[in-house]
């Protein structure tokens, strides 16, 4: 953060989509364009896959570990996804956020209900929809990487999750990539100037109350 713009506290950005509307290609370009919001890395037990690097994929934890943890209240949310757990991990998260860190989150519905239930004015939450389930569907066939089985599996969990989009303060349909993007990027610049946001607006307001 520039040292002459007033101190901000952070906030939590959470996209959510179903599989093929768009959600990873969003965060990516976000990550890139933008310095001041960063991913938050995820606890999770499933294995590392070639090419990941422990600690900035995610942290790659044992099963006892990640239940230790879950124990000790470590995380923020939690959720055991096809077998394997993921979590966000608490104390990085609340120090990132004083210090004006925002974090972009590719959680699903159920980890933002978490998330927005312990640190409501923290978090904002966008859910990308897509402009058509045909869409959607061809999409998912055009990555030519999932069987026929596989794309009908996530054709029927991509309906589930759209069923919960009444649960996101912003809601975009990704008609098109590039305006998707430039809403995305709206809604992420007007979040960071909420007064609440702005902690350092108290001491400059009462600066120039008293004529300083």
């Amino acid at each position: 953060m520039a040292s002459d713009t007033l101190h901000r506290r952070g906030l939590m950005f959470i996209l959510s989509s179903p599989s093929g509307a768009g959600k990873t290609t969003i965060a990516r370009r976000m990550l890139e364009h933008d310095a001041e919001i960063r991913m938050s890395v995820s606890v999770t037990t499933r294995p590392i896959r070639p090419g990941e690097v422990d600690g900035a994929d995610y942290i790659f934890s044992d099963q006892p570990g990640f239940d230790r943890m879950v124990e000790e209240g470590a995380f923020m949310e939690w959720a055991r996804v096809f077998g394997h757990c993921y979590g966000t991990p608490k104390a990085q998260i609340k120090a990132g956020l004083k210090a004006g860190q925002d974090f972009l989150f590719d959680i699903d519905w159920q980890g933002t209900q978490q998330l927005y239930q312990k640190a409501e004015t923290d978090v904002v939450r966008v859910f990308l929809l897509p402009p058509s389930l045909s869409e959607l569907q061809r999409r998912l066939t055009g990555r030519g990487t999932d069987s026929a089985e596989v794309i009908a599996a996530r054709m029927a969990r991509a309906q589930a999750e759209i069923s919960h989009w009444d649960g996101y303060d912003y809601v975009i349909v990704n008609d098109d990539i590039d305006e998707c993007f430039a809403k995305v990027c709206q809604i992420l610049a007007a979040e960071r100037m909420r007064r609440a946001r702005q902690t350092g607006l108290i001491p400059f307001v009462r600066g120039l109350t008293a004529g300083g």
